[in-house]
């Protein structure tokens, strides 16, 4: 248990952050004066600190292992929320969002690197998934608690609460946690390392999985993260106790979908299913999700939603099955090396949904039109279907 709970607990915080927003964007905008590209910019700020990151961070869990790498990371992470909670501007905020997303740039990837490390490559999948449940149970917390939990505080105290939390974390990690065996660390030079990394960049496999699993991934953060929870307001007409109940039924669905997917991919391996099958079978059901909600829904809002964080999940499958091709001393630049794409790709998509539904006059102060939440959902849904055949293509291919 000391090898997953300080890894556990830290990704749990990790997607309490990147989730909260979605919460309190209404006491953010009647602090501060935000239309809904700067609401997109503010919370995407988090996703392209996280990615710019992501590539050092890979040489660093190879070389110095996850534990302090995290320990140190998570202190920057309290700064930011800090920071957060004392800004009064735009531009303070989205600096201290940015400076959040690095601190919490390495829980899930060394969370990532320390399963590969320490359990067999059979049952990295379902370890993965259980991390990934608890972060989920991080997204849970910053939807029905957290709207709670603003009745007693503002959203400064709940970002002074999180800078809290994040130095227990801290030390949780760096007092519990071991090293991983020598044989996961890459103790070469920094060319040697360097050289790793590009390996993963040239492999035709890490081509054919990563669009459809940065596409995915991209559009389920950016809605989870923020859209969603105006898309309940704005199309469904629901009301902040209802939005937070909606949020909290896609974390509720995440989790399940982390937990089933991790412990499917293991058992379907032994009658001979690979786990991209798995994943594909997800994403078809992801993407006509999509395309239903883009017309208009089927009357069960939640109940969609739900769905569509139960089928994002399995794509992160992908990051067990690159590290299975490559050795355990450069599993951090594998997973880190897919996680960047993903989260240039999240930071853009949340952004440019904002864009898009900005294009529409809003019917209120503090709301956006309708029309321009589906025009957005039909756009992704169009990114993904074409990622999804891209990811077709080359096995087709293979054949022939």
């Amino acid at each position: 248990m000391a090898a997953f709970l300080p890894f556990a607990f830290g990704y749990f915080l990790s997607y309490l952050y990147r989730t909260v927003n979605a919460v309190i964007a209404d006491d953010l905008t009647a602090t501060v004066t935000l239309d809904a590209a700067d609401l997109g910019l503010l919370t995407s700020a988090y996703f392209i600190s996280f990615a710019a990151f992501q590539l050092p961070l890979g040489i660093l869990l190879d070389r110095f292992g996850p534990r302090r790498v995290e320990a140190a990371l998570l202190l920057v992470a309290a700064a930011g929320a800090l920071l957060f909670s004392l800004s009064d501007g735009l531009t303070g905020l989205v600096l201290a969002r940015a400076v959040i997303g690095l601190g919490v740039s390495a829980c899930l990837m060394a969370a990532f690197k320390n399963a590969v490390a320490w359990w067999p490559p059979e049952r990295v999948p379902l370890i993965n998934g259980l991390v990934l449940a608890c972060g989920g149970l991080g997204a849970l917390a910053a939807t029905t608690p957290t709207a709670a939990l603003l009745a007693i505080v503002d959203w400064r105290g709940i970002f002074q609460i999180l800078a809290a939390l994040t130095v227990l974390c801290a030390g949780f990690v760096l007092l519990v946690a071991p090293d991983p065996p020598p044989a996961a660390i890459d103790s070469g030079g920094l060319r040697a390392q360097l050289r790793g990394t590009a390996e993963v960049f040239a492999s035709a496999a890490f081509w054919r999985l990563a669009p459809v699993t940065v596409v995915v991934q991209s559009v389920y953060m950016a809605y989870q993260g923020l859209w969603a929870g105006t898309w309940l307001r704005d199309v469904d007409g629901f009301g902040r106790g209802a939005v937070a109940e909606g949020l909290l039924a896609i974390a509720a669905a995440m989790v399940v979908g982390y937990v089933l997917t991790g412990a499917l991919a293991e058992r379907l391996r032994r009658i001979g299913v690979p786990p991209v099958t798995l994943a594909g079978v997800f994403v078809v059901v992801f993407l006509a999700n999509l395309a239903v909600l883009a017309v208009g829904g089927v009357g069960a809002p939640r109940l969609q939603w739900a769905l569509f964080g139960f089928s994002a999940t399995a794509t992160i499958l992908a990051y067990a099955i690159l590290s299975e091709m490559f050795p355990a001393s450069q599993a951090g630049r594998v997973v880190t090396a897919l996680n960047v794409i993903t989260f240039i790709g999240a930071f853009t998509v949340q952004w440019a949904i904002g864009a898009i539904v900005n294009q529409f006059p809003a019917a209120e102060p503090g709301r956006f039109d309708p029309e321009g939440h589906r025009l957005a959902m039909q756009v992704m849904l169009g990114l993904g279907t074409a990622a999804f055949l891209w990811f077709l293509w080359p096995r087709r291919a293979a054949a022939g």
